[in-house]
């Protein structure tokens, strides 16, 4: 089996080019997580704990697949006497005996330590670069799913056709990592999501936000709750405020909190200030804590701003490229739902991780690489390394990361137009008259 192959192969040998692939899901972290979260199989099972984590994450690999293929494409059953297939209803009662909460852990000690890896490589000025922003996954409907998550409620009255997770992700920006995510009901406002990672966003770094941030207890809590923590994020048009020093092009503004915020959070000032800066290609204002103008000059802070969409590019792979735009989430069940986010994030951090790794040997940068060639590529690379003698796998694993290399891809075009929400097609045929030519 793919996974024993790799720690039996990293017992024999560990050459220097294997070792760092090896760190990537040591096995010690899922016993960790299962230790953990009290969820270690006792019994000998054909699907032990460990088993279905693989699974789980493999899922998302394979989503094209059925669950039933993807545990016998990379032979993740246990052998036994009989050696029989495992039940659909085996799996079902594996993944719900193992629950979302090793996967939780699995992924915040997995997202914090690839994340650091190589980030002084990334550091833009100093700081860390990362993104703010919002998106949201479909679930299967079922009345499990309906009743926990809700889903969006029209003016008309009528309620969409499937429940909907809410959730807000905090993203490196040069490398597309998913550094951490907070999500839940569909319900629930974006910006009490925004408030949980505030807290836990590391220090000496700078979060481009989306402009639905913009509120004083985000942006302050960011800059007062550790050291360094920078913020840049675009004004609204009917945003008010005082120019303190500088110029309407590049200054100092004062704005003032409104009662409304200060009553639920007393701790905030009645005023707070930032640095406002015009992006006169675009007629955008942007508002930031960088007020060092030696440091961080005005065309820099415009630029770094518009890797920005990156974030967005992130939520095409992870949602349409690896989890091929199905409808909704395999998963009927709201615990199910969770486990398997939980998965594709670090399905989805793995081959993000891994081209991280490869661009740096080739001198590029992540984002140079193509995702949608690189995920192709890691599938058919697992699934022949799943049925592969231990010993050839280190060097099996060498030529992939070598083949990665040649994904890269021609760089963007500077964008010449701006982003826009474009009109939807008209739902009837329009007819125009014709006036009589004779």
């Amino acid at each position: 089996m793919l996974s024993e192959q790799i720690h039996a192969t990293l017992e024999l040998s560990e050459p220097a080019s294997f070792a760092r692939l090896s760190e990537h899901l040591p096995m010690a972290w899922i016993e960790q997580a299962l230790a953990a979260t009290g969820t270690a199989s006792v019994r000998r099972r054909r699907l032990p704990a460990e088993q279905v984590v693989w699974l789980v994450i493999a899922l998302a690999l394979y989503r094209h697949q059925s669950i039933p293929d993807v545990l016998e494409t990379l032979d993740l059953a246990l052998p036994n006497d009989v050696n029989a297939c495992v039940s659909k209803s085996g799996i079902a009662q594996a993944r719900e005996r193992l629950g979302d909460k090793p996967l939780l852990w699995l992924f915040e000690q997995t997202a914090r330590a690839w994340v650091a890896q190589d980030a002084a490589h990334y550091k833009w000025k100093g700081l860390a670069l990362y993104a703010m922003d919002g998106t949201t996954f479909r679930t299967a409907d079922s009345p499990e799913n309906r009743l926990h998550f809700g889903a969006q409620s029209y003016a008309s009255g009528k309620v969409a056709s499937y429940p909907q997770v809410r959730g807000v992700s905090l993203t490196a920006v040069p490398t597309h990592l998913v550094a951490d995510i907070a999500f839940g009901c569909y319900g629930r406002n974006e910006m009490l999501y925004a408030k949980e990672l505030i807290e836990r966003i590391p220090d000496h770094s700078l979060t481009i936000f989306d402009k639905g941030f913009l509120a004083a207890e985000i942006l302050w809590g960011l800059r007062m709750g550790g050291s360094e923590r920078h913020f840049l994020i675009p004004a609204k048009k009917n945003l008010q405020w005082e120019l303190l020093s500088g110029n309407e092009g590049d200054g100092i503004v004062q704005m003032k909190v409104s009662p409304q915020a200060r009553r639920k959070n007393p701790a905030l000032p009645e005023t707070w200030t930032a640095r406002a800066i015009r992006d006169e290609d675009s007629d955008r204002v942007l508002l930031t804590s960088l007020t060092d103008r030696r440091r961080f000059k005005a065309a820099d802070i415009i630029g770094c701003y518009k890797r920005r969409w990156e974030i967005e590019t992130s939520y095409r792979e992870l949602k349409q490229t690896m989890l091929g735009a199905e409808l909704t989430l395999r998963s009927r069940q709201p615990e199910g739902v969770h486990q398997e986010i939980w998965g594709a994030l670090i399905a989805y951090n793995l081959v993000r991780l891994e081209m991280a790794k490869a661009a740096l040997e080739a001198r590029a940068e992540p984002t140079d690489l193509s995702f949608v060639l690189a995920l192709r590529l890691i599938q058919g690379e697992l699934i022949w390394a799943a049925g592969m003698a231990p010993g050839k796998l280190p060097a099996h694993l060498q030529r992939m990361r070598a083949k990665l290399q040649l994904a890269i891809v021609q760089k963007r075009r500077g964008r010449k137009c701006p982003r826009e929400v474009k009109a939807l097609p008209k739902r009837y045929t329009v007819r125009f008259l014709r006036k009589d030519l004779n």
